[in-house]
C-alpha cells in the first residue's frame, strides 16, 4: 500500500534550538545509506554529534529544516569555510566529548561501527583535502524516507547554495558512501559532479557551484 503524501502544509524555514531532538532523530533514522541506522550504534547520540549537533552549534545560520507538523522532517546542515569549520570543531566541539567517546587507541583498526565512526569524530582533519580547495563549502543532507522525493530535498538544496552565494562562497562539495545509489541519483539530478580524490575509500566525493542554476 502507497502511503499518503505528506501534509501539503509542509514548509522550509531556518533551523532552530528546540529542532535539536527532531535532528538527532532524523540523522539516526537515515544515518545507514539513507535508512535507519538504530541496528548499528547502540549510542543514538554518536551519528548526531558527528553529523548535525556540530553544524548547528558552530554555524547555525547555514541550518535549514523542513517542518510538517510541528516536527521537523528534513534537514540541511553546512559550513562555507571547511577549513575554518575543522579548527572550530577541533577547538570547541570535540573537547566536550572526549569524556563520552575517548579517542580509538593508535594504531588499532576498528572492529566495529561504533568504533569507527568514533574514529571520525575524532579526526576532522580528514574533510580537509587539497583536492577540494576549489570547493570550500561542505554540507550534510537528510529527509525522512516518508518526506523523500516531494522536491523538499531540491528546495532545502536551493536554499543553502542561495545563502552561500550570497555569502561570496563559489563552490560547495559533500562526501557520500560509493554505495548509496538513491542519493548519488538525487545529487545528479541536483547539479553535482564527482571530484577526483586519490584513495577516497569507501566514500565519493561531489561537488558544485553555489549558483542554482544547472543544465
Amino acid at each position: 500500500m502507497t502511503p499518503p503524501p505528506p501534509s501539503p502544509s509542509a514548509t522550509l524555514r531556518p533551523y532552530r534550538p528546540e529542532d535539536r531532538d527532531a535532528l538527532f532523530d532524523i540523522c539516526v533514522r537515515t544515518g545507514h545509506e539513507g535508512g535507519d541506522s538504530r541496528h548499528l550504534y547502540p549510542d543514538p547520540d554518536l551519528l548526531p554529534n558527528i553529523f548535525a549537533a556540530p553544524y548547528v552549534t558552530l554555524e547555525p545560520d547555514l541550518a535549514f529544516v523542513v517542518e510538517d507538523g510541528g516536527r521537523a522532517v528534513g534537514y540541511l546542515v553546512g559550513t562555507a569555510d571547511t577549513a575554518s569549520f575543522v579548527a572550530r570543531y577541533r577547538t570547541e566541539w570535540l573537547p566536550a566529548l572526549t569524556h563520552r567517546y575517548p579517542a580509538p587507541v593508535p594504531s588499532t583498526s576498528p572492529s566495529t561501527p561504533t568504533e569507527m565512526m568514533t574514529g571520525l569524530m575524532h579526526d576532522p582533519e580528514r574533510m580537509v583535502l587539497p583536492e577540494l580547495d576549489a570547493y570550500p563549502a561542505h554540507l550534510h543532507i537528510d529527509l525522512l524516507p516518508s518526506h523523500q522525493r516531494y522536491g523538499y530535498g531540491r528546495a532545502l538544496m536551493e536554499t543553502f547554495l542561495a545563502a552561500l552565494h550570497t555569502r561570496g562562497v563559489p563552490a560547495v562539495h559533500l562526501s557520500m558512501l560509493t554505495s548509496n545509489t538513491p542519493a548519488r541519483a538525487f545529487y545528479d539530478r541536483v547539479g553535482f559532479h564527482e571530484i577526483a580524490v586519490p584513495d577516497p575509500g569507501p566514500v565519493t566525493y561531489l561537488g558544485r557551484a553555489t549558483t542554482t542554476s544547472h543544465p
